[in-house]
């Protein structure tokens, strides 16, 4: 239903440059170069919708690429150093088109024929020629960019760097243009949660939508049959159904306890569609049972479907945490919400999970409904999920604050490892990192992270550090 929102494509501004002073001196050399642009921008375009500024040789083309590029509104510009070109035929673009930039140092020859190349030869493979005076300038111009240095045939380092380039330009361009839906309030009393929406929107571009419990309840009451029997029917062919633990709040699951979980997730779906919501941050406690507070306790597998279909749900109100989920999501890795169950100092690794949604499509086993006659620090009973994410390589990108009310990124991999967890009818994982459990816990606590983290599977460490610099945020990634 909603997946669609995550085929958005990146707008991904890419030119070559040259001497224009070279073409009526090397016979060729402007058309060879032009064919080496080319292939740059037909790899460019399996991965975002290409803006082609072709040969800049000029001054006077620089200043009209970088205009095209802002039309454009590209989220990101290459620079693809064809041959030696003076800075001032790149820095004109920069300014103009206000992208971040990556330098492409990519030579087509891997080594020269030095006994027998031409000066023309060594002129159509000199590309790092003019990449220090390139980056001098932006420099001084106080211009973020990054440099790829490789060969331009057949180097799947060099191309799966600009690869990943391109990845998190697609993460950043869904950040800038997300429209976050935030129900209810913060969880009382989690400080590092609190969040202020204009530092939010004026750092990263993101619309926050402030939601009334009473815009869920309302089409909780108007959900159609038909709707609500087909997804009582997903949750069904989706989900297993526990039977009670030896855990006193577990209870057995009854057909009411579906039904209202499938009411509730209709009425979700049509929050979503009628706000046109990307992700949504939520926490609403109700009282005595009332009607808001049935609600809330009922949405853990709606909210999971929909984090499943690229709609990511961040509980207790953590807005921060669902604009990591939705990175992840976009990187193409899950993004399931998380955080610090306990260390395991025998098996040496951290447990991670959470109550409420997971992202159930990187589950590493069909996910389970568990219901709880109590949810522990919160009002009201339901249904919850249970599952474990992936073995294998995982990466966890958490998003906290400074004191200076900039936005920062934490970042480290992980690998996902076999054993058993607890069945409490919430996600959890044992997640061993590179640090011992103690050591880990420690460095990552003093960094003043938020407690959530979204945990997405794959080594996706690098890409998760691209997104922060796209977005001007700093980022720190653990070992």
């Amino acid at each position: 239903m909603f997946e669609s929102k995550r085929a958005v494509r990146p707008k991904i501004g890419v030119f070559a440059i040259g001497l224009a002073a070279y073409w009526p001196q090397f016979e060729g050399l402007h058309d060879r170069l032009q064919r080496y642009g080319a292939y740059v921008e037909q790899q460019m375009a399996q991965w975002g919708d290409v803006a082609a500024g072709g040969m800049v040789d000029s001054v006077e083309k620089a200043h009209e690429t970088g205009a095209l590029f802002a039309r454009e509104q590209v989220d990101i510009v290459f620079v693809y150093t064809a041959t030696y070109a003076t800075s001032s035929q790149v820095l004109p673009v920069i300014q103009v088109a206000k992208a971040p930039t990556v330098v492409l140092n990519l030579q087509p020859a891997a080594a020269l024929d030095y006994e027998n190349a031409t000066t023309g030869e060594w002129l159509a493979n000199c590309s790092a020629c003019c990449v220090p005076e390139i980056c001098m300038a932006l420099t001084r111009a106080r211009l973020p960019f990054k440099v790829v240095s490789g060969i331009l045939f057949d180097d799947p380092s060099a191309w799966n760097e600009i690869r990943e380039w391109c990845l998190a330009a697609k993460a950043a361009h869904h950040i800038r243009g997300a429209r976050f839906g935030f129900l209810g309030h913060t969880y009382p009393g989690m400080l590092d949660m609190y969040s202020d929406f204009t530092v939010v929107q004026g750092q990263l571009g993101s619309h926050i939508e402030v939601l009334e419990i009473d815009d869920l309840v309302a089409r909780v009451q108007d959900a159609p049959a038909d709707a609500v029997r087909e997804k009582i029917h997903d949750i069904e062919t989706t989900f297993d159904f526990a039977e009670p633990t030896t855990d006193p709040i577990a209870a057995p699951i009854e057909p009411e306890d579906i039904e209202w979980s499938a009411r509730v997730a209709v009425g979700l779906d049509a929050l979503v569609k009628d706000f046109d919501l990307d992700a949504l941050a939520y926490y609403y406690r109700g009282l005595a049972e009332n009607e808001n507070e049935r609600t809330t306790a009922g949405m853990i597998v709606g909210n999971t479907l929909l984090t499943a279909q690229g709609i990511p749900c961040s509980g207790e109100g953590d807005l921060k945490n669902a604009i990591a989920m939705l990175i992840m999501d976009r990187l193409g890795c899950g993004g399931s919400f998380t955080e610090f169950y306990a260390l395991d100092f025998v098996e040496r690794f951290v447990l991670m999970g959470h109550d409420g949604p997971g992202h159930i499509a990187i589950s590493n086993q069909r996910p389970i409904l568990r219901k709880l006659k109590l949810y522990h620090g919160k009002r009201g009973f339901g249904v919850s999920v249970e599952f474990k994410v992936q073995y294998g390589p995982v990466t966890i990108l958490g998003v906290t604050q400074q004191a200076d009310s900039r936005l920062k990124f934490l970042v480290a991999e992980g690998e996902s490892i076999a054993g058993p967890t607890l069945r409490v009818g919430n996600t959890n994982s044992r997640i061993r990192f590179a640090l011992d459990p103690a050591s880990f816990a420690t460095r990552w606590s003093e960094a003043g992270p938020t407690h959530h983290v979204a945990l997405g599977v794959g080594a996706v460490g690098k890409q998760a550090s691209k997104v922060g610099y796209l977005l001007g945020l700093e980022t720190m990634q653990f070992a």
